[in-house]
């Protein structure tokens, strides 16, 4: 059990989390830079760091995994 089992255990279950936060921020950046809010009133895509912020939120809430249902082949 080296550095090695650590490192293939924890990509193999959290890697769509993090591809999620990766794609999530993207999305949070290209949404404030091409819908964002032209005069500072909106709270969220006046500021690039808050949608970016909010960008990976929602991409870990859609990408988290969930625990399979198991069917019982009787």
């Amino acid at each position: 059990m080296g550095k090695g089992f650590f490192y293939c255990n924890f990509m193999k279950v959290y890697y769509k989390l993090l591809l999620g936060g990766l794609i999530g921020g993207i999305i949070g950046y290209l949404y404030y830079h091409f819908i964002g809010c032209n005069y500072g009133n909106c709270p969220i895509t006046s500021n690039p760091y808050w949608s970016i912020i909010w960008g990976i939120f929602f991409g870990f809430a859609i990408f988290y995994p969930t625990k399979k249902k198991k069917t019982n082949d009787n």
